[in-house]
């Protein structure tokens, strides 16, 4: 079909234009997935593992006194923060998950799938123990077990989302949005939309 004279097919039918919302692909939803489960079947492993190997209360030394498994049961948030928060932290987590999966919606950077990948699995987690773990309901304990010199006790839950917030700085920091597009190659579209209307 003929377009009429003077009119641009490519800027009525392309569907990246700029103008056009654009939606989570399945490639970027499939890496949030992976990352989610990778996190999540990692994290209840090796807590399974240090339920079973450190319940005699004895600390295990890895790497010399830098790392050791030293099993602790932690009501708290991340790092043993928040001791007496218990419901009010499950609350948040469950909200973050939440926010993440409907904002997953826009994702089309693998880097931000990554992001929200570790931290849903990582949140899921713990939120796991909160749920299942004695006393349940939402006050249930975290299973933690990594130590570091002067540092609270640790799981792999809280290695994904910190991770995760690190990547998310790093995107932020280099402008990169949730569509994938930069904050400077989105700004010299805007000006080019801006120069075609005004011919």
């Amino acid at each position: 079909m003929q377009a009429e004279a003077g009119a641009s097919l490519s800027s009525a039918t392309t569907p990246d234009h700029p103008r056009t919302p654009r939606r989570a692909s399945t490639r970027h939803l499939a890496v949030l997935g992976l990352a989610a489960a990778a996190a999540y079947g990692i994290d209840q492993a090796t807590k399974a593992w240090a339920l079973d190997a450190l319940a005699d209360g004895r600390p295990r030394e890895v790497i010399g006194s830098f790392l050791r498994f030293q099993l602790t049961h932690n009501p708290g948030a991340a790092f043993s923060l928040g001791t007496n928060s218990t419901i009010f932290i499950t609350a948040i987590a469950v909200a973050v998950v939440i926010a993440v999966l409907v904002t997953a919606r826009k994702l089309r950077s693998t880097g931000w799938a990554l992001a929200f990948g570790l931290i849903v699995g990582g949140a899921v987690g713990n939120l796991t123990d909160r749920f299942f773990r004695p006393p349940g309901g939402g006050k249930g304990y975290v299973v933690d077990f990594l130590q570091l010199p002067n540092w609270p006790i640790f799981n792999v839950a809280d290695i994904a989302i910190c991770t995760a917030a690190a990547l998310v700085v790093v995107l932020t920091f280099r402008g990169v949005g949730l569509d994938g597009i930069r904050d400077r190659d989105r700004e010299s579209e805007t000006e080019n939309d801006g120069n075609e209307d005004a011919a």
